[in-house]
């Protein structure tokens, strides 16, 4: 059986919305690429074309992508997120205690992060590092730059 993915369902709601411009849109886009390729003539020679269904096979691989997360998806309960203990959907304030600074930080399922927007995976060393943690725990993390500590300062909602 394929592993569940969690999901908040701002996540949930961004994918669907994604599938559903793939699906309508970008796939009309692509066909009407093609059609126009198609009337240069010769197809072993026809770069267009080339580019056209190349396009088209990484349209149909993100489509299939997205359906199969969909499949797994498992929507974090808002209500089960608390302000108690660190779990997925929960926002943390931390002390990162190794560089002597202040970061925030939302745990969300893997395909959900965006470290840009302090996103971070809960299987990411620093995301499952936290998993569980209290307010005032020093969590010490094994992440790619070394050991580092994390003080949770807050966990929000």
């Amino acid at each position: 059986m394929a592993k569940s993915i969690m999901i908040t369902a701002e996540g949930l709601k961004q994918l669907e919305e994604e599938l559903d411009i793939l699906k309508g849109e970008k796939r009309k886009e692509i066909a009407e690429k093609i059609k126009v390729a198609r009337s240069y003539g010769d197809l072993s020679e026809n770069s267009e074309y080339d580019d056209a269904k190349n396009e088209q096979a990484i349209l149909e691989a993100r489509i299939a992508t997205i359906e199969a997360t969909l499949k797994v998806a498992v929507v974090i309960d808002e209500n089960e997120i608390s302000s108690e203990i660190v779990r997925v959907g929960s926002k943390v304030r931390l002390e990162n205690i190794t560089a002597g600074k202040e970061v925030t930080y939302r745990i969300t399922g893997s395909n959900e992060a965006n470290p840009r927007e302090f996103k971070i995976s809960d299987e990411s060393p620093v995301g499952k590092g936290l998993l569980g943690h209290k307010v005032g725990d020093v969590a010490e993390i094994e992440t790619p730059a070394g050991v580092m500590g994390f003080k949770v300062l807050e966990i929000l909602k």
